[in-house]
């Protein structure tokens, strides 16, 4: 089965603009993953959330998000908090300027991905593109809003 992409939208540097997709580079399906069970029964078991004081289980409507300010002291944040910072996305990764590959440190690297042109008219684009950065021995750097979170990218060819 062919992968599917993480994310969808548009490559652009400075006047040109190409459609892309995002494909993890590694694949989570191969991992192996274990639940917990009951050794007696052999039943699956499940996660309560319990308040520290009182041992008793909270209901989802009842849960809070909470920043600790100090010890035992939180700062609770609503989900009308989150969405009122919530940062827009443009579905779009920029390239802000090009560096030497040499000064980009692998260790700051967090997860590999495929960046490919997403349709026919974008392949010419995308390959102008890549071929510039491996020509002169650069890569891009850019950012995008992926999740709700922005996103450093190393845009290598």
């Amino acid at each position: 089965m062919a992968p599917r992409p993480y994310w969808k939208g548009y490559l652009k540097l400075s006047l040109v603009s190409c459609a892309v997709a995002l494909f993890p580079a590694t694949s989570r399906s191969e991992r192996i993953s274990f639940h917990w069970l009951n050794r007696e029964s052999g039943n699956r078991l499940r996660q309560l959330m319990v308040d520290s004081d009182t041992s008793e289980p909270v209901e989802r409507e009842d849960r809070v998000r909470g920043y600790q300010v100090t010890k035992n002291d939180y700062l609770m944040i609503e989900d009308e908090d989150l969405d009122a910072v919530e940062i827009e996305s443009s579905h779009t990764i920029e390239i802000e300027r090009f560096v030497p590959r040499s000064e980009i440190d692998p260790v700051y690297l967090d997860s590999a991905y495929y960046l490919a042109p997403n349709d026919k008219v974008a392949e010419e684009a995308f390959a102008v593109i890549r071929e510039a950065m491996e020509g002169q021995g650069v890569v891009g750097l850019g950012r995008a809003v992926i999740a709700r979170r922005e996103r450093l990218f190393v845009l290598a060819a």
